[in-house]
């Protein structure tokens, strides 16, 4: 599944660092934990037979038989589940999930020779854990197969998950009701009963009766339409190889489709609403090669005869991986040739990627518990990056892995991170374990992984993974255990369950003095939380290197005590040449060949660490930098920029250091250092403006527009370049309009005022129609004519754009009526509101508004968006974490600590809790110096 954060991925970095967009987990929420001093009580006030929040493990589910009828003008469905199991051991309780179901019948059936009995079952329903009790009249014998029959009802959710309306309307204004399924983590058992954890994988036959007008898709191929009564079609589909029943998915819908077959025969679909279908070309190119690529890859054919794809017109997360039937946000699979732009390319092909990377990595092999979900997410992740490097090589995408990296460490610095790996049991904990820690640091560390142990030898060990545990669950370590039964072909022999090396082994001289314990090193990175800072000190030919765990705050480095495995990579001055060191100890030392002027550690941010250079370390980088900035590559530029603020933070380098090493950002013309730039600077002044610091935010505005001006002079007004040039020019051209930078302001104007005579059908160019917008949106006409646009325009890609637009107005009456009417749903559909009160957040105008509205309308948006939500958790960040005054930190302390038990042991509200602290400590460390130093003379030469 792909996470909240994926919509106005760059756009947004101009108002954010974008670490806050990061979506965190919860701590245990009392309202959800079971008591141990009083048995559970069933609904009708009878005991529960069953205290735990997880199943039982002794009934096993082999096969379930749905039927499910679906009234799209009731917005009701009626359903009956058939459950084969067996059970391990005797027993007379049969314990499930079923929530929000109201259960009219259940039946016990069992085959007795020629003979089928059938019994009924007593139902007890508890609520509080989402779960139902059938009890038999006698026990279940071992080894047996039963039948559980149940029928039940319910109604089509009104929110983004189970079995739920979505509408949409036709290009004549006709609205339509479509029903959809989103299941993961836990609402398969709003649609029908169920054994609903991941480990109880089972087969599923499907049948959903719909009416002749609709079309009903599933996971599994069409096998044959039985019309059972008038105007009433059943639609029987094959039956699923075995999975979990969070990968179930049906949709009853009007959709039309596109089609193409592989190379091996699968067949892959592209279905949307009629009037979009035209956008999904794109998507369906894009799907067949990446679905051939992961076939060759993987070396384990993909398991079904189809892949569809669909795009569901109300989504709240990015898409989710079904198995054959992959779901996705309109904007996520859709790309309208007219109206998208590079950056809509780039997020498509790689959400695509990631759903599909799935097909193997969490549906073929699917994590036990939903602890390791970073197994499934994290290796999707990563693998967006290795499929599309390959596939499509003009989006050169590994310019923006580490990015990724950057943005996560951002928030695994704070005491409120947690492991990649980390016990959870209830629905609000698992729903935010999806987070970045799970996707992008687990992609960090397999990225880090991949390249201390090759390529060759990494993709050798996960290909034994797949296929040594194919249709089964895994845990961490099986991983592991998996990675180190694979040696490199370098002379490395299997001793005491892990690789080493002999003294004459090729390799020996680039991991040195190590024995290759992938599970013993990896489970540094997965068992504890946060990441190492190497500190560096070089005495001439000595280079002494210092571990420890990288904190934000001084005062929070209290030592934890963690160590890690760190595989070090640096070049140096002499040799480009990338020389690799195996940090196991809290210290070490190692002996170059010869003096150097500079040494650069962690080459190509393939690490999940920072560096510190001691001494005179960062000065000597800093002349590198401003001298010859291209004898290091890009990544290490922009590594180095991020680094240094990094420990400002945490008092090992002064701010005006790390700012005197920006300055070369003046000549720098590649998207990735000039885009950690504005990542690091801007903050600095979104912090100014909500402390009312006028003269020195402005200066330092104008600091950042004359740092930037040539390069923002340089770019056209046109969608020409490699996507990499088109998503700088974008972003660029969007920052320096929102700075009111006169020359991009004039263009922008006149772009917006002939795109307006002609009512919007002007083709502008797709990549600077968001500084377009955003210029035109700063009238009242032009806002009002904005917001006409987005309610007739059948492009996904447009309508991001204005939604971002209107956001950034500085009108607060405009502001206000537009969360208003965001979240009523109507015209703006609810799966954007959390975007915009968070756009509406960061807008200097309108960050009191969003505030405002969040406390106020708190008990409405816990109905809407559930606790634990990656989009409640979303808003949360978005509307606090900028705050920088003690004031505001009682104010935000104050109004969490009154929900209790609606909100108040939120994960993310103890981190923006502790961001707001952070940025308080900052700025009174730093805002004087920063003040100073904006005086200087050096400055003068911009």
């Amino acid at each position: 599944m792909i996470s909240l954060s994926i919509r106005w991925p760059l756009a947004t970095m101009l108002f954010l660092p974008s670490s806050l967009l990061i979506l965190l987990t919860v701590s245990t929420p009392s309202w959800c934990q079971s008591s141990d001093t009083m048995s559970p009580k069933a609904s009708n006030g009878t005991p529960f037979p069953w205290e735990k929040m997880r199943l039982p493990e002794h009934i096993i589910p082999v096969y379930y038989d749905l039927l499910i009828h679906a009234n799209l003008t009731t917005l009701t469905f009626e359903g009956t589940t058939e459950i084969e199991i067996t059970a391990s051991k005797p027993t007379s309780t049969i314990i499930l999930h079923s929530h929000l179901l109201q259960i009219s019948k259940a039946t016990l059936k069992r085959r007795v020779g020629e003979r089928l009995s059938a019994e009924p079952l007593r139902v007890l329903e508890y609520p509080p854990h989402e779960q139902i009790a059938l009890l038999a009249p006698e026990p279940l014998a071992v080894g047996i197969p039963y039948t559980v029959v149940i029928d039940y009802t319910g109604h089509l959710s009104e929110h983004l998950n189970g079995f739920y309306k979505s509408t949409y309307r036709t290009k004549e204004g006709e609205m339509r009701v479509l029903a959809s399924t989103h299941f993961e983590p836990t609402a398969a058992r709003m649609a029908f009963p169920c054994f609903d954890e991941p480990a109880f994988k089972a087969n599923f036959s499907v049948k959903i009766r719909r009416e002749p007008r609709h079309l009903a898709i599933s996971n599994m191929p069409l096998v044959e339409s039985v019309t059972v009564a008038e105007g009433l079609i059943e639609d029987h589909f094959d039956v699923t190889v075995k999975m979990s029943t969070y990968l179930v998915a049906f949709i009853i819908s009007d959709f039309e489709s596109i089609s193409k077959m592989t190379k091996s025969g699968v067949k892959v679909s592209i279905y949307a609403v009629p009037d979009k279908i035209h956008q999904a070309d794109y998507a369906l190119d894009t799907a067949v090669t990446l679905l051939e690529f992961y076939e060759d890859y993987f070396s384990i054919p993909y398991a079904l005869p189809k892949q569809d794809l669909a795009a569901i017109p109300d989504f709240e997360s990015g898409a989710m991986e079904n198995w054959g039937l992959t779901t996705y946000r309109e904007s996520s699979l859709l790309f309208d040739v007219e109206k998208s732009s590079a950056e809509d390319k780039l997020g498509i092909t790689m959400i695509v990627s990631h759903e599909l990377a799935h097909q193997w990595f969490g549906n073929l092999v699917t994590m036990e518990w939903w602890d390791d979900l970073w197994l499934n997410e994290g290796f999707a992740k990563f693998m967006e990056f290795v499929s599309v490097s390959v596939t499509h090589p003009e989006l050169k995408v590994d310019d923006y892995f580490f990015g990724k990296c950057f943005n996560v460490m951002e928030v695994d610095a704070l005491n409120s991170s947690h492991p990649v790996s980390t016990a959870v049991e209830n629905p609000a904990q698992i729903r935010e374990m999806f987070d970045d820690v799970s996707y992008e640091k687990g992609a960090c560390i397999l990225n880090m992984l991949r390249d201390y142990l090759g390529a060759d030898v990494f993709k050798s060990g996960i290909v034994q993974y797949l296929q040594k545990y194919s249709y089964k669950n895994t845990r961490n370590e099986d991983l592991w255990n998996s990675m180190a039964s694979i040696c490199p072909t370098d002379g490395a022999e299997r001793t005491d369950g892990f690789c080493s090396r002999g003294p004459h082994s090729s390799s020996a001289s680039h991991w040195r003095r190590e024995g290759l314990d992938v599970k013993t090193m990896m489970n540094t990175w997965t068992l504890q939380k946060g990441f190492p800072l190497i500190t560096v000190t070089v005495r001439g030919r000595n280079v002494h290197m210092r571990q420890e765990h990288y904190r934000k705050a001084p005062e929070d480095a209290s030592e934890t005590g963690y160590v890690w495995h760190v595989p070090l990579t640096f070049i140096t001055s002499k040799s480009d040449s990338v020389q690799r060191f195996l940090l196991k100890t809290k210290t070490d030392e190692l002996i170059l060949p010869e003096e150097v002027e500079w040494i650069k550690f962690n080459v190509g941010m393939n690490g999940y660490y920072i560096v510190h250079y001691e001494d005179d370390g960062w000065d000597s980088l800093t002349g590198l930098l401003k001298g010859a900035h291209t004898t290091i590559s890009s990544s290490d530029r922009a590594s180095l920029i991020n680094n240094a603020f990094q420990l400002v933070s945490n008092g090992k380098l002064s701010i005006e250091k790390a700012l005197d090493l920006t300055l070369y950002l003046k000549r720098e013309t590649e998207i990735m250092p000039v885009f950690q730039g504005l990542n690091e600077l801007i903050p600095m002044y979104k912090l100014m403006e909500k402390r009312d610091m006028n003269e020195v935010e402005n200066q330092f505005k104008a600091f950042l527009l004359r740092l930037l001006r040539d390069l923002i002079d340089s770019q056209t007004w046109t969608d020409e370049g490699s996507v990499s040039q088109r998503m700088l020019r974008s972003q660029l051209l969007l920052f320096a309009c929102v700075r009111k930078y006169q020359p991009c302001v004039q263009r922008a104007e006149a772009y917006f005022r002939e795109w307006k005579e002609a009512d919007g059908n002007l083709s502008l160019p797709n990549d600077v129609t968001l500084a377009v917008f955003a210029v035109g949106v700063q009238n009242p006409e032009g806002w009002d004519f904005l917001y006409r646009k987005y309610q007739s325009s059948l492009s996904t890609s447009e309508k991001n754009k204005i939604e971002f637009a209107l956001s950034i107005s500085q009108d607060e009456d405009k502001l206000q009526w537009l969360l208003d009417e965001g979240f009523k749903g109507d015209v703006i559909k609810i799966q954007e509101f959390p975007h915009i009160l968070g756009a509406v957040g960061r807008n200097p105008v309108g960050y009191r508004l969003a505030w405002q509205f969040l406390r106020e309308n708190w008990d409405k948006l816990i109905e809407k968006f559930e606790l634990g939500s990656s989009s409640l958790t979303y808003m949360v960040i978005r509307t606090t974490s900028q705050f920088s005054t003690r004031a505001r930190l009682e104010e935000v302390k104050e109004f969490f600590s009154s929900l209790k038990e609606k909100g108040s042991q939120l994960r993310c509200v103890q981190q923006t809790i502790e961001t707001i602290g952070e940025n308080i400590r900052w700025m009174d460390k730093n805002f004087e110096k920063i003040r100073v130093w904006l005086q200087s003379e050096k400055l003068e030469l911009l």
